[in-house]
């Protein structure tokens, strides 16, 4: 496929004056739950920008109040620029809210736009994302993520199941029920999943910040007795002096970064934790893995991709330092409903799409139904 440079009238392609931008709303099949928080929806915020004939689609998890983020603060800032320019974009969108703070909401809604700017880029080039970005794998390793608080053994059991006939070969839970109330529950439920998986696969757990320094700690203890080999946000990611301090005194693989919506917060978790995760709906797209990613390599760790495997896919096929890709069930179940043309799971694997312009993904017809506005 070769490379196509678009110029129309002789003069550079410039993205066209609207963007397009729908929230929906996604209902779980029942109530799900973790350590800290309650839920029974999911909303995503899709954005569709032009150029050239081109369409770039990006979407995040997060607030209908990322939608407003993008149509008031950054559009103004990218209307009638150049869509070749991916990183001079990323930094007028972030400049553009410095006064509404960078993180949060407005990281969701900066990270929406890089991945559609991104997509679109790729397709003006008349090539797929992963090759635009270099391809050092073409399968991206995937761990099977759910377990939530509130299941019971059925259901955990029917989860664990479905993870391993699709080839995973490791899985992940999570604990620190109602904020680490239940300390003999969340090693119960461990202790079941090392049954439901046998010595084969890798277990892994994620207490979403519910302990406190002390609890986990002594968790983390229990926690290596049983084999865990991951050990995610055992304390808030707000405090790495605590993370720190929770993997000074386990074997297991301490990790967390889900939240690091910069390059900042991403440094300051590289001394506390033994793997970084990132989120390319949250982290600033793109553009923000691949710089935090860097980071994390200069440091000698490797990075994982956390929920949302379908956008992860062509970041994470470029990325040497990547060890694998959170296979979320409610993005996993919820990903097909809003986007056709979702990656392929095979024997535990991702496969990077390379056969389509961008990331190879559109809004599904289907998704009007879930749309809120």
């Amino acid at each position: 496929m070769g490379l196509r440079i678009f110029e129309v009238d002789s003069k550079p392609v410039r993205m066209d004056e609207d963007i397009a931008v729908a929230v929906y709303r996604f209902p779980t099949p029942h109530p799900e739950a973790d350590a800290t928080l309650e839920w029974d929806w999911t909303t995503a915020v899709a954005v569709r920008i032009g150029a050239g004939g081109e369409f770039g689609l990006g979407w995040t998890y997060g607030s209908p109040a990322v939608a407003e983020v993008i149509t008031t603060h950054l559009w103004p800032v990218l209307s009638g620029g150049s869509p070749f320019d991916t990183p001079g974009c990323w930094r007028s969108m972030h400049r553009a809210c410095r006064n509404i703070g960078t993180k949060g909401i407005a990281a969701f809604a900066i990270s929406a736009v890089d991945i559609a700017l991104w997509d679109l880029k790729a397709k003006l080039l008349g090539v797929p994302l992963a090759t635009l970005f270099g391809v050092v794998r073409d399968r991206v390793p995937l761990y099977g993520s759910g377990g939530f608080t509130n299941l019971e053994e059925t259901a955990l059991t029917e989860q664990v199941g479905e993870w391993l006939a699709a080839g995973c070969t490791a899985v992940k839970i999570k604990i620190a029920e109602r904020r680490g109330a239940d300390l003999d529950r969340d090693l119960a439920r461990v202790g079941r999943l090392r049954e439901l998986t046998g010595p084969q696969v890798s277990i892994m757990v994620d207490a979403n910040g519910g302990y406190t320094v002390g609890q986990a700690r002594r968790v983390g203890a229990e926690l290596d007795r049983l084999g865990v080999v991951w050990f995610e946000e055992p304390v808030t990611s707000d405090d790495p002096i605590g993370l720190a301090a929770v993997r000074d005194s386990v074997r297991c693989d301490v990790t967390a970064g889900e939240y690091a919506y910069d390059v900042y917060d991403a440094a300051a978790l590289l001394e506390a934790v033994d793997c970084l995760q990132l989120d390319v709906t949250r982290c600033g797209g793109y553009t923000g893995f691949l710089r935090a990613a860097a980071l994390a390599a200069a440091r000698g760790l490797e990075v994982s991709g956390h929920c949302a495997p379908e956008l992860h896919g062509p970041v994470a096929a470029a990325v040497p330092n990547l060890r694998h890709l959170e296979w979320f069930i409610d993005h996993a179940r919820l990903g097909p409903l809003l986007a056709e043309g979702i990656p392929e799971v095979s024997d535990g694997a991702l496969i990077v799409q390379q056969d389509r312009p961008g990331h190879g993904m559109r809004i599904s017809e289907s998704a009007s139904m879930y749309r809120l506005r």
